[in-house]
Parts: structure tokens; C-alpha cells; sequence
């Protein structure tokens, strides 16, 4: 096998002996949870709500944290202009609420979340999990729904699963 072998979408995730890839870049066991997402083209709004949330050294922790990680697709599909107004300094407080929403403490591979399985959250509100065969879904406290749509990207101080909407807390 040649070692430049690319793949046509940066979304699908493919398990290899050495990681995951996720928006383009291979994601490795041996690097955390951030530097994992920097590398991914289809996180930078994440990544860029992370740090304006004061967040980057909690998540590059001991852990083990799992992150569901929304795309910057799943970004896209809130209300216009709700990332930029996030992401200043004044509501610093609520983009915090709303990120750590998004992590739940341990390591849960997409194996260990059952149907009908409550998460409590590192925010400290819920999630659901709805499972069908080998789909994931994770329902918020607002009634939202996301897709886990590439599971089990290990990092050294935890699990991420990528999702295809942001989560709501009710805060």
C-alpha cells in the first residue's frame, strides 16, 4: 500500500490500523482530543468556538472526555449569524454552555452507548442516546436529534464521535 493514498470526501471515516480520518486528516491515538481536531478541515468552527470559549486546555486534560463534535455543516444549519455572535467575548458564558453540552466525562466507544441511555453532560444537563443496529443518534434537551456519523476517533485523553447537528442545552 503506498502511503499518499487519499480519500475523495474528507467525511467519510475510515478505521486503520493508525486512526481515523476525519475532514482530510488522519486522527491519531497519539495526540489529544484538540490536536486531533485542529487537523480536520470539516472542525475549524468548532476548533474556533473551542478556543473563543476558553476551552483548549480543559480538552487537552487528562480526561478521558467523549465528544460529540458537530461539523462545521452542522455549524451552518443554525440561524444566521448565531456562530459570530457566539463566539464574542460577551457571550463567552453561553458558547462555554454549549460546548461543554457537547462532552461527557469517561470514554465511551459508539459500543458502549445503548438505546434509551441517558449521558449526563459535562454542562450538566442530559442527552439521549437512540440506537438502531450500528446507527447512533444523540437527542438534546430540546427535542434536536444528531447523527453520529463518523464514531470512535481515539485520542489520548478520550473518545470523539462526529455529529451532524449542534446540541441544544435548555440553559
Amino acid at each position: 500500500m503506498s502511503g499518499d493514498a487519499s480519500m475523495s470526501s474528507g467525511t467519510m471515516g475510515t478505521a486503520t490500523t493508525g486512526g481515523v480520518m476525519v475532514g482530510g486528516a488522519m486522527m491519531t491515538p497519539d495526540k489529544d482530543i484538540v490536536d486531533n481536531a485542529v487537523g480536520s478541515a470539516d472542525h475549524t468552527t468548532l476548533v474556533a468556538a473551542v478556543k473563543a470559549g476558553g476551552l483548549v486546555e480543559t480538552l487537552k486534560g487528562a480526561g478521558p472526555f467523549t465528544v460529540f463534535a458537530p461539523t462545521n455543516a452542522a455549524f451552518d444549519k443554525l440561524p444566521a449569524g448565531t456562530v459570530n455572535t457566539l463566539v464574542m467575548p460577551e457571550n463567552k458564558t453561553k458558547l462555554t454552555t454549549i460546548l461543554t453540552y457537547h462532552v461527557v466525562p469517561g470514554r465511551l466507544m459508539a459500543a458502549d452507548l445503548k438505546d434509551g441511555q441517558t449521558l449526563t453532560t459535562v454542562e450538566g444537563e442530559n442527552l439521549t442516546v437512540h440506537r438502531s443496529g450500528n446507527t447512533v443518534m444523540i437527542h438534546d434537551a430540546k427535542g434536536g436529534m444528531a447523527n453520529v456519523t463518523i464514531p470512535n476517533v481515539v485520542s489520548s485523553n478520550g473518545i470523539t464521535h462526529v455529529i451532524d447537528t449542534v446540541l441544544m442545552p435548555t440553559k
